[in-house]
């Protein structure tokens, strides 16, 4: 989404990144999520205890993660943007091929390249009882 950062749209636009991402799980392949984050960001997985460093380990993580079918949808988002950084944080659901579903808490942290917002840092848990 190459809309600069001060742009007035600029939590619209961050909100769309979330359908972007959810867009790229629909397609099942782990290379097109994972083009959405910079080359050495940090991801904590929902189901993972691994903190993935990098592209080729967030990547590693999809593979298994497609594999279940997931599909997302914010339950609960909260956007605030810093200059070139965005930060939207919240609850989200995936709902899975096999009609099972998890509500988890997640934060996406997007820097703007001057090309477009990257995930910089995403972190996803199972929310407690």
């Amino acid at each position: 989404m190459g809309v600069k950062p001060d742009s007035s749209m600029a939590n619209t636009i961050i909100r769309n990144l979330f359908d972007e991402w959810n867009q790229a799980l629909q397609t099942g392949d782990p290379k097109q999520v994972t083009a959405l984050y910079e080359n050495h960001a940090i991801f904590l997985p929902t189901l993972s205890n691994q903190v993935r460093h990098n592209r080729n380990e967030i990547e590693d993580y999809f593979v298994y993660f497609l594999s279940r079918g997931p599909r997302g949808q914010i339950n609960e988002s909260n956007i605030r943007i810093f200059g070139d950084i965005a930060v939207n944080s919240g609850v989200y659901t995936f709902t899975f091929k096999d009609g099972t579903s998890i509500p988890a808490r997640f934060t996406f942290i997007y820097r703007w390249n001057e090309k477009r917002w990257m995930i910089v840092e995403h972190h996803s848990s199972i929310r407690p009882e």
